[in-house]
């Protein structure tokens, strides 16, 4: 079943064409929601967008680690569409559905290949909010379009484009399994660095 884009959630570590993709999604009438630095490359590029805290009402907090964790975020992305009692869920706590994730995460592999990396800075490279998103947005692949990569921007965007502001079911499985490939790899590299550290 095709599903119209009407509210996206960008929060990308490589920013490479993020702001054209962002802009691209404005331009369709998509509502945009963004973190941190990649909120105000989106801002700094001319495209209207909104901050996370101004949907979970919280600021993003401990250096970082907390800015998505939460179930204004968290409800909006899996709440399936076609049942009732979520769909009754979601307006009584006042939570509107997030149809879209785009999402990369922090460079752990790229901060640990590095000479002189301390347990430290790979610690503080390990993604978390990133994964929990992404891997919210591949469980509701029914309902959810999840973006891992910049060289999917060009697909989604055309998709749209051709089909009303919809993306399809059969690209939406295409990129849930992506995505989860992406995390099995990520979670892969971080339990080989952490067995090499014992």
């Amino acid at each position: 079943m095709d599903r119209k884009i009407m509210r996206a959630l960008i929060s990308v570590t490589d920013k490479g064409g993020v702001v054209d993709f962002a802009r691209a999604l404005s331009d369709m009438g998509v509502t945009i929601i963004s973190t941190g630095g990649t909120a105000k490359a989106i801002a700094d590029g001319g495209v209207k967008v909104s901050g996370i805290s101004e949907i979970t009402g919280f600021p993003e907090m401990l250096d970082g680690r907390v800015k998505t964790l939460h179930p204004r975020v968290h409800g909006g992305i899996l709440a399936r569409r076609d049942d009732p009692n979520h769909r009754a869920q979601l307006a009584e706590q006042h939570i509107a559905t997030i149809d879209l994730v785009c999402v990369n995460l922090y460079a752990f592999e790229a901060t640990v290949a590095k000479e002189g990396c301390t347990f430290e800075d790979a610690i503080e490279n390990i993604d978390i909010g990133g994964p929990c998103l992404i891997r919210a947005s591949a469980k509701n692949c029914a309902d959810v379009t999840v973006v891992t990569s910049p060289t999917d921007y060009s697909l989604i965007l055309e998709e749209m484009q051709a089909n009303e502001g919809c993306t399809t079911l059969a690209t939406r499985k295409k990129l849930a399994a992506k995505a989860f490939r992406l995390t099995n790899q990520y979670d892969g590299a971080i339990a080989d660095y952490l067995e090499k550290q014992v």
